[in-house]
């Protein structure tokens, strides 16, 4: 099936890809606490793989395996901290598991440049892993599971993304950012955003987890931070000379094409909403 789709349009391939993905990750968020948590798992380790894989292609040498480990251990442990599995101390595990890095780098023979890919081993953690350790944290709010708010925040994010593709592609002619990104328009920046925050109005009528205010914040802060995030992840890969992180998802890239908004919107939308609630 996935052979058959690469041979269609990306705009049908697009599409395609959404009607399969989208249901998968939002029906994980909903079964239970244990799915949200694996299906996030699994896509931060494939995002944050693929990730030093990239880098790799650069000349540069991240520790691939143990940087995703780590990566995974700490969305791991906030899962089981937020769910009061186990206790907050267990967070200092976390600085041990790290400090590990510079022990096996000392043993690498074989890489010229060992801090600066240290530094890439610790960054892959920091922009991928700690970002869905975050929605983790976010979701399990004083222990309780809230998953209609990882989905609403998906869900902002999505729209925004297929308003600004559909908008830019009609009537997209101002460039956004072309040094980075030369298809980006203002046009398409402007739909997008216009659409997700809609989605976020509507969402707010139905789902009472966050006030229609506070919806509203949330929608303006991903449709900046999303759109930033994206830019990010194409400067990325414009210092590689690729066009896509990957090829697992059809029409879209790979998985860090698909979440690099959510990635950066992440540190955002949990320091409003804590301070937020913490105001008021």
């Amino acid at each position: 099936m996935i052979k058959n789709l690469k041979n269609k349009s990306n705009l049908t391939q697009r599409v395609v890809a959404a009607l399969i993905g989208a249901p998968l990750v939002i029906g994980c968020i909903l079964y239970s606490p244990n799915s949200f948590w694996l299906i996030f798992l699994a896509i931060s380790i494939l995002t944050q793989y693929e990730f030093y894989k990239l880098l790799g292609m650069n000349g540069s040498l991240p520790l691939k395996l143990y940087g995703t480990f780590c990566g995974a251990t700490i969305i791991t442990i906030t899962y089981l901290v937020e769910t009061y599995t186990i206790g907050f101390e267990s967070y200092y595990l976390i600085v041990p598991l790290l400090t590990l890095t510079f022990f096996i780098k000392l043993y690498r023979k074989k890489d010229p440049r060992p801090f600066e890919n240290l530094g890439y081993t610790f960054l892959g953690t920091i922009y991928v892993a700690l970002p869905f350790a975050l929605l983790m944290e976010l979701t399990f709010w004083e222990g309780i599971f809230r998953p209609m708010l990882p989905v609403g925040i998906l869900i902002i994010l999505w729209v925004n993304d297929s308003g600004a593709y559909f908008s830019g592609m009609l009537f997209g002619k101002r460039k956004l950012f072309e040094r980075i990104s030369p298809k980006k328009t203002w046009e398409g920046f402007i739909g997008g955003a216009i659409f997700g925050l809609l989605a976020a109005f509507i969402f707010s009528r139905y789902v009472d987890v966050l006030d229609t205010k506070e919806w509203i914040l949330v929608a303006i802060i991903i449709v900046i931070t999303g759109t930033l995030g994206d830019l990010v992840e194409s400067l990325f890969k414009r210092s590689i000379a690729i066009k896509d992180s990957g090829s697992l998802i059809p029409g879209h890239g790979g998985f860090l094409d698909r979440f690099d908004g959510l990635l950066l919107s992440m540190p955002f939308i949990i320091s409003f909403l804590k301070l937020y609630d913490l105001l008021n």
